[in-house]
């Protein structure tokens, strides 16, 4: 697969990898134990240039593209989800809605720290009632003079309530257009009275990776903190999914090459009835299937990346990236901790932890449900 890559592009993949095994696993487990996001790592990711592999140098980033952003994500998936999530949101839900749709003087203000790694930002989309459903939103900002007053609340939101947290993007309905919601996005400063960061989640996986809910109660922003053209909130959140599903794919396959390694790294080593457990024809099968399973979800993010890339249209690619790595991911911890026995329920071995914590990968940034229902539209078929 690594053919396919550029020179770059193959040094880039290596490097974040050596990084991935001498820094960041040797923490994961303590992390994840302990439901602990190391400042650390995040800071190191920074020095390395991560967050601004898909951004212009004129504000900070490393004129790179979402193919070397797939590529670093993937290489931290392999090892811990919560780190790669931690990258994959920042840049994707944290920094990229500024630039693609902040004004100059935003983009000026905001992103030298998010794509250096100095300072992390959160999406706020999903509520309690709004979730796949977005247009169900129901945070309200009206206008009061030169100033949004927002009340709502939001949940299940990544690098939310970090100690480097700048702000967050929420979406909210800023009034109404021929009987429907008008959806706006608006930047909330962490610190602006009446924005409670709440208490983070006990989750089933994904424990180092910080996340919350958050409450507006007459939060007051200045009328300058729209983000975007008033009223496409929602247009501009779906084009950010879009590209968000070529990340999570990534670290989807990540994940599974993680589990496929460790799975046959197992088998060779473990003796069972007097021979290794790579012996026996149903094990060889089940890691057979691994294997083919990594093999196609890197074969469709990298489609994915490269459509994006090159400009061309990319939602069913990414749809497809996303359902196909999502399930790989799942799949393959299913049985790497089958290879692993009891082993396997223990959470000192990274099967385990992928087996945690690969499930929301079928349904963060949209369920395997909606990506079919993307993959459907695009045959035509109506609903």
């Amino acid at each position: 697969m690594m053919d396919s890559l550029t020179e770059e592009e193959r040094e880039l993949a290596a490097m974040v990898r050596e990084f991935a095994e001498t820094v960041v696993a040797p923490q994961a487990y303590e992390a994840d134990r302990t439901h602990t996001l190391s400042m650390d790592v995040v800071a190191r990711m920074g020095e390395l240039g991560l967050f601004g592999l898909p951004f212009p140098e004129e504000y900070g980033g490393q004129g790179g593209d979402y193919m070397a952003l797939g590529l670093a994500i993937e290489a931290l998936g392999r090892v811990d989800q919560s780190i790669a999530i931690t990258l994959e949101a920042g840049v994707s839900l944290g920094a990229m809605p500024v630039f693609r749709f902040g004004t100059e003087e935003q983009k000026r203000e905001l992103l030298p720290d998010l794509l250096a790694g100095r300072a992390l930002a959160g999406f706020g989309l999903t509520e309690p009632e709004a979730g796949s459903d977005a247009g169900a939103t129901r945070t309200t900002a009206r206008l009061d003079g030169d100033e949004w007053v927002i009340d709502g609340s939001k949940q299940f939101i990544t690098n939310s309530g970090t100690p480097i947290t700048r702000f967050v993007t929420v979406t909210a309905v800023t009034g109404s257009v021929e009987g429907r919601k008008e959806i706006s996005t608006i930047i909330v400063p962490n610190g602006t009275p009446g924005f409670t960061v709440e208490p983070p989640y006990d989750k089933v996986g994904w424990n180092a990776s910080d996340t919350h809910p958050l409450t507006f109660d007459g939060a007051r922003v200045p009328a300058g903190n729209l983000l975007g053209e008033r009223g496409h909130g929602f247009r501009n959140f779906l084009s950010i999914l879009d590209e968000g599903r070529i990340a999570i794919a990534a670290l989807s396959t990540g994940a599974a090459e993680g589990c496929l390694e460790a799975a046959v790294e197992y088998a060779k080593s473990r003796t069972i009835f007097g021979s290794a457990l790579s012996t026996r024809q149903n094990a060889q099968f089940t890691l057979a299937r691994m294997r083919a399973r990594v093999h196609t979800a890197r074969l469709a993010w990298h489609h994915a990346a490269r459509l994006r890339d090159r400009g061309l249209s990319f939602a069913e690619a990414a749809a497809i990236a996303k359902l196909v790595a999502g399930e790989a991911a799942m799949d393959n911890a299913r049985d790497a901790t089958q290879i692993f026995g009891g082993n396997g329920f223990m959470n000192e071995f990274p099967v385990a932890r992928h087996y945690r914590d690969s499930k929301i990968l079928e349904i963060g940034e949209g369920t395997t449900e909606v990506q079919l229902l993307v993959i459907a539209r695009t045959l035509g078929l109506a609903g």
